[in-house]
C-alpha cells in the first residue's frame, strides 16, 4: 500500500507540508555518506546483536555497494524480544497510561520524526532505491500517522448496552496484548508506522520485524520512539530473514495477534504459521489494480494518473494501476500517450532531485521482473515500451509496457511488483467490470468517466476495496484500507485500524 505523491508542494493528503530544501546531486552524495547506518536490533531497552552473531549486508540498489550489515535474528532473539513485550505489558508502564499520556508521547515520536526528515529521506534513497522527490514525504507522513492515532488514544470509548432487562452491561475496549508486525521493504518509514502505531495508541506492546532488504528506517523509529518516552519493551524491534524471524514471530506463544503486509504468498505462509496458536490476523496482500478508461474520459488526467500510478516507486507499489483497460475507441491514442511518456521518463541517481524513476529494491526483483517479462513475450502479448535491465550499476529496470494481454495471460493476473504496466482494450461498461474483476485480488481500482452515473454504477460493481472515480492512487490515513478476495483479511488506516488491536469486553452488573 502507498500514497501517490504528486509534483509540487501539496502532500499525497492534499495539505500543505514544509519540506527540507533537497540539495544538489553532490552535496546529497556527501550528507548520506555521513549517514549513520543503524547496525544492532531493539530488544527492550537493549541495542544487541543476534545471539549467534550472524549478520546481513546492508545493499544499496544504485551502486551495488554494501553500507553496512544489520544482526540476522533467530527464533531466539525473538523469543528474547516477545519476552521483553509481555513483561513491559504486564507491568503496565503503557498499557495502564491514560490514553491522553499515550496520545502525548506519540505526539512526541511525530515532532521528532519531522526534525528528522532528511535523515529518513535519504536512508530510504540508499537502502531502498527509490528518488528522493519521492522519499521526501516519508516522514511527514510517518508523523502524521503517529499524531493522528495519537489523538485517538483517548478518544475510543466504550459503551453502556441498553439491556431487556433491568441489569447493567458495560462493553469497554482493552488492549489485545503483544502484537507482531512483519512489514514490506516497498514503504519503509511509512509501513512500520502504520503497523505499530495504531497497537501502540490502544495500549499494546510490540515486535516489529522490518523487511531484511530495507531495515534501517525501522530501526530509526525505534529509537525515536525511545527518546520520546514510549518505555522499555513497549517497541522490540528484530532484523532477520521471514523465514527465520518472520516465522518465530507468527509462532511465538507470547503473541496475541500478527499483522502482516506483503504478498499473498507470504501471507498465507503467515497464516499457517500462526495457526497453531490460533493468533488474530490482519493480512494486508497483493493486488493486481485496474484502471479503467471510459470513452468520455478526461484523456490527459486519465493517462497522466494511470502512468504515474504505475510507476511511481518503480511500480513496487502493491495497488499500483498495472491493468490498465480502455474503451476500445480510444485505445490506439492512450497506448500511443503511454509509450511516448515511457521513453522519456529520467531514471537515474535516487539522490538526484531531477530523477523520476529510481531503481529496483535488489537483483532478486530485477530478476522476477525480466522473467515476468519474458512470461509475457512468450504469451503473445506485444511488448511495446522497455522490457530491459538498464545498462550501467544499479537494479535499474526501463519503464515497460505490455499492449494487447488478454485475461488468460499470468502476466495480467499475476503481481508483477515492479514497472511492467499491461493494457487491454474494453467494449462496453459490462466488459469493462468484468475484465476489470477477472483477478484473484481485489485491494483496488480506478474508473475515469464524465458520467457521474456511470460512475457511481462501475464503483458499485468493483470488486475493490478503494476505488478511485477520476483519480488514482491517493490515501489519507483517516480513511480505512482494506481488500477484497485474496488481497487480504483484515483493515488498515482510519478508526477501523483500532478494532484490531483492541478486545472488547462485556462486563455484567446486577441490580
Amino acid at each position: 500500500m502507498t500514497i501517490v505523491a504528486r509534483r509540487g508542494t501539496a502532500t499525497p493528503t492534499g495539505e500543505i507540508m514544509s519540506l527540507w530544501a533537497i540539495p544538489s546531486l553532490n552535496e546529497a552524495n556527501r550528507r548520506a555518506s555521513e549517514l549513520k547506518i543503524p547496525d544492532k536490533m531493539l530488544i527492550g531497552s537493549e541495542w544487541c546483536d543476534a545471539a549467534d552473531g550472524r549478520r546481513i549486508d546492508v545493499v544499496n540498489p544504485f551502486t551495488e555497494s554494501t553500507l553496512g550489515s544489520i544482526p540476522r535474528g533467530g527464533e531466539q532473539d525473538v523469543r528474547r524480544a516477545v519476552k521483553a513485550a509481555r513483561k513491559s505489558f504486564e507491568a503496565g508502564s503503557w498499557s495502564q497510561l491514560s490514553g491522553r499520556e499515550r496520545g502525548q508521547r506519540l505526539s512526541r515520536v511525530a515532532d521528532l520524526i519531522r526534525l528528522e526528515q532528511e535523515y529518513f529521506a535519504l536512508i530510504e534513497c540508499i537502502d531502498n532505491g527509490k528518488p528522493v522527490q519521492e522519499s521526501q514525504w516519508a516522514a511527514l507522513i510517518a508523523a502524521e500517522v503517529f499524531e493522528y492515532y495519537g489523538g485517538w488514544a483517548d478518544k475510543y470509548h466504550g459503551e453502556v448496552v441498553p439491556l431487556k432487562h433491568r441489569h447493567y452491561n458495560m462493553v469497554v475496549h482493552e488492549p489485545v496484548g503483544v502484537i507482531g508486525a512483519i512489514v514490506p521493504w516497498n514503504f519503509p518509514t511509512i509501513q512500520a508506522t502504520q503497523n505499530i502505531v495504531p497497537a501502540l495508541a490502544m495500549g499494546n506492546s510490540v515486535v516489529l520485524k522490518p523487511a531484511e532488504e530495507c531495515s534501517l528506517a525501522a530501526l530509526k523509529l525505534g529509537e525515536l520512539c525511545l527518546e520520546a518516552g514510549i518505555p522499555d519493551g513497549v517497541v522490540n524491534i528484530v532484523t532477520g530473514l521471514g523465514e527465520e524471524a518472520g516465522a518465530a514471530l507468527c509462532q511465538a506463544r507470547g503473541v496475541d495477534a500478527v499483522i502482516f503486509t506483503g504478498s499473498t504468498r507470504t501471507g498465507r505462509s503467515v497464516m499457517q504459521a500462526a495457526s497453531g496458536t490460533l493468533k488474530r490476523l490482519s493480512l494486508g496482500c497483493s493486488g493486481k489494480s485496474p484502471d479503467l478508461i471510459f470513452q468520455d474520459a478526461d484523456l490527459e488526467a486519465a493517462v497522466d494518473n494511470a502512468f504515474a500510478g504505475m510507476f511511481y516507486n518503480q511500480g513496487e507499489v502493491c495497488n499500483s494501476s498495472s491493468r490498465l483497460l480502455v474503451h476500445e475507441s480510444l485505445y490506439t491514442e492512450v497506448v500511443t500517450m503511454l509509450t511516448a511518456r515511457a521513453g522519456q521518463l529520467r531514471l537515474g541517481d535516487p539522490l538526484d532531485k531531477t530523477t523520476e524513476m529510481g531503481c529496483l529494491v535488489s537483483q532478486e526483483q530485477l530478476d522476477q521482473n525480466l522473467q515476468y517479462i519474458d512470461i509475457g513475450v512468450k504469451e503473445g502479448a506485444v511488448l511495446a515500451a522497455g522490457g530491459r535491465r538498464r545498462e550501467g550499476r544499479g537494479y535499474f529496470l526501463e519503464p515497460t509496457v505490455f499492449i494487447d494481454v488478454v485475461p488468460e495471460t499470468r502476466i495480467f493476473q499475476e503481481e508483477i511488483f515492479g514497472p511492467v504496466l499491461t493494457v487491454t482494450p474494453f467494449r462496453d461498461d459490462d466488459d469493462a467490470v468484468a475484465l476489470a474483476n477477472n483477478s484473484d485480488y481485489g485491494l483496488a481500482a480506478g474508473l475515469w468517466t464524465r458520467d457521474v452515473k456511470r460512475a457511481q454504477d462501475v464503483a458499485s460493481r468493483l470488486q475493490a476495496g478503494t476505488v478511485w472515480v477520476n483519480m488514482f492512487g491517493y490515501l489519507d490515513i483517516a480513511s480505512p484500507w482494506t481488500g477484497y478476495k485474496q488481497s487480504g483479511t483484515g483493515t488498515a488506516w482510519g478508526r477501523n485500524a483500532l478494532d484490531f488491536v483492541t478486545v472488547p469486553k462485556s462486563i455484567w452488573y446486577a441490580r
